[in-house]
């Protein structure tokens, strides 16, 4: 019965997405209602109170399981893009026994061990399948009931939340003692026009979204931090890829250098964290930009980026709410903790954001304090939230599944570690063929890579 299934949907509160959420919800609804059915439960992860790590799951499953525990038969869950056939996704869930615990989703697996999983499975990583929350994934609730008395007895190995997908999978296998993500063909990520959908009961709606003209190129401030050492390797790519998608852009150094330029912020380099370096960033765009500049995005030398791309989604928010984007991680989120935009898939701001930040006493403890998390820390106290797009990207592409990355536009990758990056950008960023150069398509075939 439809009335079984409880569906929560990945949405976050800034609004532009919260406003997706909704429209799915009621998407579900009018489904529902449409067949005659009692309606089932639609809630919205945003909307949990009480828990910042809410988006991370695990430390839902407890309430999931008090509230739907005994009334229940599937959790379901999705992202705000994620569109959803009812009828097909009860015929789906139909055929297996809600009595049992059950893991569904449709399965992802590294080609080859990477960085971002913590090099798990490194002899053989393709035998571990973890879900692609596009195309949506669901728990029989035997097994959510199961969950929250492992957590309570065995709490979650690390502080640092990366790669939810992966580590929610790892979770519920627990070392081979709980179940294996069962691939559901019926959970797709094609395209909702695509020929190859009429089996499928989830389908997605969304690569890259444009929701008016892009902002233009005068609106968006690039800064770049660097460091002597690297201005002969790391910037010359930049130069030959994307540098000449930014209008208004600025390279950061410890080192005034007349020839790229850059300009000394009189921070010095360090080999940790720069967090120092990135503050007097932030006072430079607030006081020495204009003001009419809404965006701020910042990159790491190794930062391959896509402006021309951010820009079409930067159409979809609003700059006069204070939005802190990019891709999000999570640290000591069960047990209080925070949520932070990782550096290296790049850091963007709206310019009330950066007032908000820098008007509040939140500052760096230290100059080589990791700048990503401590600007996390500040957000989170003053009930700015994060906000999440699986678009960017703090690894290079063979760092994630093939299939994840096939239903995306992406607009940045990190590292120049054993690749060509500018290969990696002419594949995987560059603009096409109308917006490339002189009008010459430059590109190579992704699966080169």
């Amino acid at each position: 019965e439809l009335k079984e299934i409880v569906f929560i949907i990945q949405s976050q509160s800034n609004s532009f997405h919260s406003k997706r959420a909704e429209d799915l919800k009621r998407y579900i609804l009018k489904q529902a209602a449409d067949l005659g059915k009692v309606l089932p439960t639609v809630l919205l992860i945003h909307e949990m109170d009480g828990h910042e790590g809410a988006w991370t799951i695990l430390p839902l499953m407890r309430d999931f399981s008090v509230t739907y525990g005994r009334n229940s038969s599937w959790i379901f869950f999705c992202e705000e893009d994620t569109r959803i056939q009812v009828v097909k996704l009860l015929e789906t869930l139909g055929r297996f026994d809600g009595s049992k615990e059950w893991f569904l989703g449709k399965a992802l697996y590294d080609e080859e061990s990477t960085i971002i999983h913590h090099y798990a499975f490194a002899e053989n990583p393709t035998v571990f399948k973890f879900p692609d929350f596009a195309a949506g994934w669901a728990l029989s609730i035997p097994l959510v009931n199961k969950l929250p008395k492992k957590l309570k007895s065995e709490p979650l190995k690390s502080d640092f939340t990366i790669d939810l997908k992966h580590e929610i999978a790892l979770y519920i296998w627990q070392k081979g003692e709980g179940p294996h993500l069962t691939p559901v063909p019926e959970f797709c990520t094609d395209d909702v026009n695509s020929y190859k959908v009429d089996h499928c009961a989830t389908t997605f709606s969304n690569f890259l979204p444009l929701c008016v003209e892009p902002v233009k190129k005068e609106d968006v401030f690039v800064a770049v931090k660097t460091c002597r050492k690297f201005h002969g390797d790391r910037i010359p790519v930049v130069k030959q890829t994307w540098e000449r998608e930014a209008a208004l852009i600025e390279y950061y150094s410890d080192y005034a250098d007349i020839s790229i330029p850059t300009i000394d912020l009189g921070v010095p380099n360090t080999d940790r964290g720069h967090c120092g370096k990135t503050f007097a960033i932030l006072e430079r765009f607030l006081n020495h930009s204009s003001p009419r500049t809404p965006w701020l995005v910042i990159v790491d030398d190794d930062t391959l980026i896509s402006i021309f791309r951010l820009r079409k989604l930067l159409s979809c928010y609003d700059p006069n709410e204070p939005v802190f984007l990019g891709e999000r991680y999570g640290y000591g989120l069960g047990t209080g903790g925070y949520s932070y935009i990782t550096g290296g898939g790049g850091m963007v701001f709206s310019r009330i954001a950066v007032q908000k930040l820098l008007a509040s006493k939140c500052r760096c403890y230290s100059t080589d304090a990791p700048d990503d998390m401590v600007l996390g820390m500040c957000f989170s106290g003053l009930g700015i939230p994060i906000t999440h797009s699986p678009l960017f990207h703090q690894a290079r592409p063979m760092d994630y599944p093939k299939g994840y990355l096939s239903h995306q536009t992406p607009v940045s990758f990190h590292k120049h570690w054993n690749i060509d990056p500018v290969k990696v950008y002419f594949t995987w960023l560059a603009p096409s063929t109308e917006e490339s150069l002189n009008g010459k398509k430059v590109g190579y075939n992704r699966e080169d890579l």
